[in-house]
């Protein structure tokens, strides 16, 4: 396990990575007409957004020596990246169609890996300019105000003095509610939701698109979260170690089993996340 001075190295890296990379993407989703949208070999689509994200994430965080995992970076095969005992793993622009739709439900996903297991984490939110923020055994925090500078230079005590900690007693409610993708819903998920609904009549569907399904959760916003459809790793690495360290849960489904991380393949199985 890397010390607590090397993580008070790394966090402010990984943080600002995230705010400069915030401010490529609201750069482009606020004044440009064409996003240059193409699809990338699994049919997903890719923007400049997502481009000029990765890029600015691979510059913030090259001079920590770490290697990057990351959704737009060129393709790794496993037997380079197998025995890597530290790694960041990276979505630069999670919820691509979101951001094509224009309905500002887009994350940037930086997640520190140690021997494949996620010990410090950020997840941005540019348009509402939102950090959350977890470190494995000491807790889950978000930052409110963090809007999206190209020349962040947050410092750990900086970062830590402007915190609130996971869960927030404010986001409290009465109705049973389970997230969902906003964009790849599926006729499982359904069907869960409806078993869910007989145990929770007055059950509220929430459709939310990225990892913010994540935060939401860790929040206290939201008490369920199922997904049955592709996801990859770099869709949920820094999202379920914010919502672990906020009291939640997040298993394979149906086998209850845990995420893993650095497979061969990277795609996960069907998951579902939750409060506890």
């Amino acid at each position: 396990m890397i010390d607590q001075n090397i993580r008070e190295y790394l966090l402010p890296e990984q943080f600002n990575a995230a705010v400069r990379a915030g401010a490529a993407i609201m750069r482009i989703y606020k004044s440009s007409d064409d996003y240059d949208i193409s699809l990338k070999s699994d049919q997903t689509p890719i923007t400049i957004a997502d481009r000029m994200a990765h890029l600015t994430i691979k510059e913030s965080l090259g001079k920590t020596r770490i290697p990057i995992l990351s959704e737009e970076g060129r393709e790794m095969l496993y037997d380079e990246r197998r025995n890597w005992e530290l790694f960041w793993l990276v979505d630069p622009l999670d919820g691509t169609v979101e951001f094509i739709k224009g309905n500002n439900e887009f994350t940037v996903n930086i997640a520190l890996m140690e021997n494949n297991i996620c010990i410090s984490s950020v997840v941005y939110v540019p348009y509402h300019n939102k950090m959350y923020i977890a470190e494995r055994g000491r807790g889950a925090w978000v930052m409110e105000g963090v809007a999206p500078d190209a020349e962040a230079r947050y410092s750990y005590a900086e970062i830590h003095n402007n915190i609130v900690r996971l869960p927030l007693a404010e986001r409290s409610h009465t109705k049973f509610r389970v997230a969902v993708s906003r964009s790849h819903q599926t006729e499982e998920t359904h069907t869960h939701i409806d078993t869910l609904r007989s145990a929770h009549p007055d059950l509220e569907v929430i459709e939310q698109g990225s990892s913010y399904k994540f935060c939401l959760l860790a929040e206290g916003s939201v008490d369920y979260y199922v997904r049955t459809s592709t996801t990859s790793e770099w869709d949920t690495a820094a999202g379920e170690l914010i919502l672990l360290e906020a009291g939640g849960t997040t298993y394979a489904y149906p086998t209850g089993e845990k995420l893993q991380y650095n497979k061969a393949v990277l795609d996960n199985p069907w998951f579902v996340a939750r409060r506890e």
